[in-house]
């Protein structure tokens, strides 16, 4: 028999101050089906692409049909996610001809790398051959392909809180590792450091914003703005650490905001995980920054989605001010030389 406070483990109840799940050791299960059915659903709705052949959207997420659900088991968290998608997209050209098309997903699942996903996109029956079609199934696959792989992320994070329950002294074995890193800052601007809030397993309602501006350079050198380790503490005016690579970690505004760069297409796209360090743990928004030429300007368009919607305010002024009024102000690209 073994001795007091030597036995498995699995027996300290002690170990939880309500005796729940001790030590996660036991199999939990939740049913992630209707969160994302409605995730997805909001992913999809409304993305664009624009070329100077002319612009498409996705209009109606007609169908979403499969399941999803999480295990825990040790501690270990166990996903499973099969999915079929049906959506209908519009485009209008630059002569103002319209066209109607059709989406389709048969095969997004667990089983599956994102990467060989098939997308299958066609125009609606009778309609007339367009390029309108070819920028679907290239740069519209892209940003499905993105807003699927966002949904992976979130599916594994937001939905995700509360299911690795604390002990007694409430903490979790992720917030033991993340104890371990350097404590951030909990404002913009702010000198006080201090660490992310807990992780409180309550699910976070979202919203999605886009804004657009114009800048008076090429999409080169305002792409390079935001990868540019030396750019980013210049227009910033604090500390930063920037992995320009997919994949890339960065740190910015003396680690206020951090993230990692999930694509990286020159002079075209920035697809990142973006998130202020209040926010709650390990919970991210996804953006994506899209630059195209005016001839002596870039507009860039700037799409989040998956913000909390208490933080739609602050997210958005800490985008026009800390980012594009911040870049205009410290390179001169808001104000045309004579």
């Amino acid at each position: 028999m073994a001795k007091w406070g030597e036995g498995d483990p699995r027996w300290i109840v002690e170990e939880r101050a309500d005796a729940t799940n001790v030590n996660n050791w036991h199999w939990t299960e939740r049913d992630a089906t209707n969160w994302s059915s409605e995730k997805l659903k909001e992913l999809l709705m409304g993305l664009q692409v624009e070329s100077e052949e002319g612009k498409c959207e996705i209009t109606e997420v007609s169908k979403v049909e499969g399941e999803a659900s999480i295990n825990n088991r040790k501690g270990k968290l166990i996903f499973f996610y099969e999915w079929n998608l049906k959506a209908a997209w519009k485009g209008t050209s630059k002569s103002g001809i319209k066209y109607k098309g059709n989406i389709e997903v048969p095969n997004l699942s667990d089983e599956n790398d994102m990467d060989d996903l098939d997308i299958s996109v066609s125009l609606c029956k009778d309609e007339p051959e367009t390029e309108l079609l070819s920028l679907m199934r290239s740069e519209g696959v892209k940003t499905i392909r993105t807003a699927l792989a966002s949904y992976v992320d979130f599916l594994k994070t937001e939905f995700t809180q509360g299911m690795i329950l604390p002990t007694a002294n409430g903490v979790t074995k992720q917030q033991k590792a993340q104890a371990t890193t350097k404590s951030n800052k909990t404002q913009i601007g702010s000198c006080s450091p201090a660490p992310p809030p807990p992780n409180t397993g309550v699910k976070i309602p979202t919203c999605k914003f886009s804004l657009k501006d114009t800048f008076l350079t090429s999409p080169e050198d305002l792409y390079r703005v935001f990868l540019n380790q030396e750019m980013v503490q210049a227009f910033t005016r604090s500390s930063a650490v920037v992995e320009a690579e997919k994949g890339g970690k960065f740190h910015l505004l003396d680690g206020n905001v951090n993230g990692e760069f999930h694509e990286l297409v020159p002079e075209q796209k920035i697809v990142m995980k973006w998130r202020f360090n209040s926010w709650p743990c390990e919970h991210y928004a996804m953006v994506t920054l899209t630059f195209t030429d005016k001839g002596n300007e870039t507009e860039l368009k700037i799409e989040c989605w998956a913000v909390p919607e208490s933080e739609e305010e602050r997210t958005r002024d800490g985008w026009q001010r800390y980012y594009c009024h911040a870049i205009k102000q410290t390179f001169g690209y808001g104000a045309r030389l004579c």
